[in-house]
């Protein structure tokens, strides 16, 4: 049984955002084309298990009337909410306990979905695998920042970039072997 990988796959601003300070995500509608997932779908058919932070799942909740990753285990980490609902299971504890857990876990890729909470803590333990950002031509000025500082330095391996007509261009990058880091 191979390893499950963690893996980011997210849009920011130029500037490194990925909301106003106000939880706006309008913005990202600029590059929405008819026509163009961005690798979304052909990256999502490789995950069975969604990680979210409680602030992105209460966001995600108003933005459709179906939620997005009903067919998914999807778990979500929150400090004030236990137990379940119809869509996810929540998480308290230590998330390398969970990222333990799960990689001991038949399964698919690990895919977690946002925040920048989460983002952090996943990046503090050295956790996450592959990071696809998606680098949205818009300065937002502040915001929430895809991450927060505090983190150890991490190098990374650029494995894939592409531009699309929209402007996006998207970064593919995986963590150094321990051998090839600082």
């Amino acid at each position: 049984m191979s390893k499950r990988q963690v893996m980011i796959f997210i849009a920011c601003s130029v500037d490194g955002y990925i909301a106003t300070k106000d939880n706006d995500i309008s913005w990202l509608d600029m590059v929405d084309r008819e026509d163009e997932d961005y690798g979304y779908f052909d990256f999502i058919k490789n995950v069975d298990t969604v990680l979210l932070g409680r602030k992105t799942y209460d966001k995600v909740l108003t933005l459709s009337d179906t939620f997005w990753h009903k067919d998914r285990k999807t778990i979500v980490l929150s400090a004030s909410r236990t137990g379940s609902d119809e869509n996810v299971t929540f998480f308290n504890g230590p998330v390398t306990e969970l990222i333990a857990d799960l990689q001991k876990q038949e399964g698919k890729n690990i895919f977690c979905d946002g925040g920048s909470e989460i983002i952090f803590e996943l990046m503090k333990h050295d956790l996450v695998d592959r990071f696809i950002i998606s680098v949205i031509p818009i300065f937002l000025g502040d915001g929430i920042s895809l991450f927060k500082p505090g983190r150890h330095i991490q190098r990374l391996e650029l494995k894939r970039s592409m531009t699309f007509p929209s402007g996006l261009v998207q970064l593919w990058y995986e963590k150094m072997k321990s051998e090839n880091a600082l």
